[in-house]
């Protein structure tokens, strides 16, 4: 991408679904990604900083490169800029939802911002296993938040009996639609499936840094990360467009983002395309190959519950296949559809 946009992510979720200990997890296994947090009481966020600001207005770093901002949901553009500053070099920002503003209501504010730093990460929904039938009965607008969400966390599965994590899991997915959901224990998912995180220079990606080894994890209680897939796809064959958009539109359920480069081959000689997929959303940018670049396509697909081999092998089915499968003037129209144009406010797909 020509120009490298912060992903946007809203999170949200009911009072004690653990939301807050998400986010403190994120932050603490920050290392070398830089995440900008908004959010709108620094009441409960575990980080000593925090005590220095208890007013909507104030910004704080936490040491790590990260920040924090105290906002209200009408300051949410202006308190944009201030994170997408270039001298900032934040790699993520993340948005709490809760008393701010319902969270589709976030969720238009970002898709409708005129901010060309910021692209939209995802709506990701946390819910309290142990609590679930509770919290819909306290709280009707729990199925249609499930319903708008692209990534559900399904936290304290290590406090319910096994069939009834089954259960609630199986109801969960059945109002979440075509969005992943995983299960998570003291908020721990790994911070790859919302963003890329970044590894700092000298460092083993995997190995433990300076700071694990001296303070180590608190979240940790010696529980995995929520399982989920990731799949690679590497070819030096060019993809057709009008199979790869028929691929992209009918997506299977629980595919939360896809990211990478696609080659056109002869339907757009000039560009390659850079793709960002998340939970509904999608969005492809053209830049111009590089001259002596090796025109391959990568991509990358995370998700939870996908069938591997079969989204391999519908990928496989995207390519070109020679001279006689050459596409024609209009297979690119489906692709275009999906680039920003200047001026034009982002859309869900």
């Amino acid at each position: 991408m020509t120009k490298q946009q912060i992903p946007v992510v809203v999170l949200s979720g009911f009072l004690g679904s653990g939301k807050t200990t998400l986010l403190n997890h994120l932050l603490r296994s920050a290392r070398g990604t830089r995440i900008g947090v908004m959010v709108n009481d620094f009441g409960d966020i575990g980080i000593d900083a925090m005590t220095v600001a208890g007013q909507v207005g104030s910004t704080v770093s936490l040491g790590n490169g990260c920040l924090c901002c105290a906002v209200d949901a009408s300051e949410l553009d202006e308190y944009l800029e201030v994170l997408t500053r270039p001298e900032l070099r934040l790699d993520v920002i993340v948005i709490e939802a809760s008393g701010l503003a319902e969270p589709q209501e976030l969720v238009r504010m970002v898709l409708a911002s005129d901010n060309e730093r910021i692209v939209y990460g995802g709506l990701v929904q946390v819910v309290d296993a142990a609590e679930f039938a509770g919290t819909r009965a306290r709280h009707p607008e729990t199925d249609r938040h499930l319903a708008l969400a692209d990534l559900v966390v399904l936290n304290k599965a290590d406090r319910v009996a096994e069939p009834e994590l089954d259960a609630v899991h199986e109801a969960v997915a059945g109002l979440a639609g075509p969005a992943a959901v995983v299960r998570a224990a003291y908020g721990r998912i790994d911070p790859e499936l919302l963003f890329d995180r970044v590894v700092p220079d000298g460092e083993i990606e995997g190995q433990m840094s300076i700071e694990d080894l001296l303070y180590g994890d608190p979240d940790a209680h010696d529980h995995p990360h929520a399982s989920y897939e990731t799949l690679s796809l590497a070819s030096d064959t060019a993809l057709h467009p009008r199979r790869l958009m028929e691929f992209l539109d009918s997506r299977p359920d629980g595919l939360y983002r896809i990211k990478g480069f696609v080659d056109f081959g002869a339907a757009d000689p000039a560009n390659r395309y850079g793709v960002h997929a998340v939970g509904r959303f999608l969005r492809f940018y053209p830049e111009p190959w590089a001259p002596g670049q090796e025109r391959l396509t990568q991509l990358v697909l995370i998700g939870s519950g996908v069938d591997g081999g079969k989204l391999r092998k519908e990928l496989d089915g995207c390519r070109a296949n020679g001279p006689q499968d050459a596409p024609d003037e209009h297979s690119m129209w489906g692709v275009l559809r999906y680039v920003q144009q200047p001026d034009e406010p982002a859309e869900e797909s």
